[in-house]
């Protein structure tokens, strides 16, 4: 009796054995930085490191876990995420509509990017004690920095993309009859979006430096008071954790713009795997 074989194809034996091996490299890119806490407690345990500097990973756990039972972490969370998100959708919008003015004429080219060059040269969290001048020491300044500092990512990848659309497809769709909003609508606006998720996800990471920083500064609730008021007390474990929790926050909200840039740009071919 014959028995019978399935034939694969070699690209899809590929695939199989890319997939197999998928775990594998996951467990191993975890190895070094489990190695790295381990090396850190030991250290911690025999004296060589000082806890009082530097705290032990299990202390930190303990701390975290403590603060989350509590409600105290999830508390000043949510006033850290509504500060960052009300600074990102003003710096977004500020930086799309100056992208789209000075990406899409020359008159608002020459009105609008000289200012916003300048501009961006600024070091933005030297501004606080100006905005404190100016806002008060309320929400007002915290979300002022978030939106100055996320304004610029997006202007410029936004800027850079649009007139970065090949001329020779504008040319073509010229030739189609398009007129110039339905340009802008099909071809440009859509040739633009990859690098305008490229300034999104710089503009998220300026938006949790930006918001540090003000949330240092009369601040009563937040994750950066929290770290505040925890070296007053020389609390490091409370301090590590609210970085803990800002990498987190970060790590997060880049994922989330990888998929909505995943979703968003199907029409982009894939790279081709090695």
């Amino acid at each position: 009796m014959s028995v019978k074989t399935e034939y694969l194809p070699p690209h899809t034996l590929s695939e199989r054995r890319q997939r197999r091996r998928l775990p594998a490299i996951r467990y191993r890119r975890a190895v070094s930085p489990l190695a790295v806490l381990l090396a850190w407690q030991i250290a911690c345990w025999s004296g060589w490191v000082s806890t009082r500097i530097i705290p032990a990973p299990i202390t930190i756990a303990e701390t975290f876990w403590s603060m989350t039972i509590s409600g105290e972490l999830e508390r000043n969370l949510l006033v850290s995420l509504g500060r960052a998100a009300s600074g990102l959708a003003i710096g977004v919008t500020i930086g799309v509509v100056a992208a789209l003015i000075a990406g899409l004429s020359k008159a608002g080219e020459d009105a609008i990017d000289p200012p916003m060059q300048m501009m961006r040269t600024l070091p933005h969290l030297a501004l606080v004690p100006l905005f404190i001048l100016w806002f008060g020491i309320g929400e007002a300044p915290k979300i002022a920095l978030v939106a100055l500092g996320t304004a610029f990512p997006i202007y410029l990848n936004l800027y850079a993309g649009i007139r970065g659309v090949d001329p020779k497809v504008i040319e073509a769709m010229t030739t189609v009859g398009l007129t110039r909003t339905e340009m802008i609508w099909h071809i440009v606006l859509p040739g633009a979006l990859p690098s305008a998720l490229v300034g999104l996800r710089y503009a998220i990471g300026v938006a949790w430096l930006s918001l540090v920083v003000g949330e240092q500064v009369n601040a009563s609730s937040g994750i950066g008071y929290l770290v505040m008021n925890a070296r007053e007390f020389v609390r490091t474990d409370i301090i590590f954790v609210g970085l803990i929790v800002y990498s987190l926050l970060g790590l997060a909200a880049d994922m989330l713009v990888r998929k909505l840039e995943a979703a968003a740009l199907v029409w982009r071919p894939a790279p081709q795997k090695r």
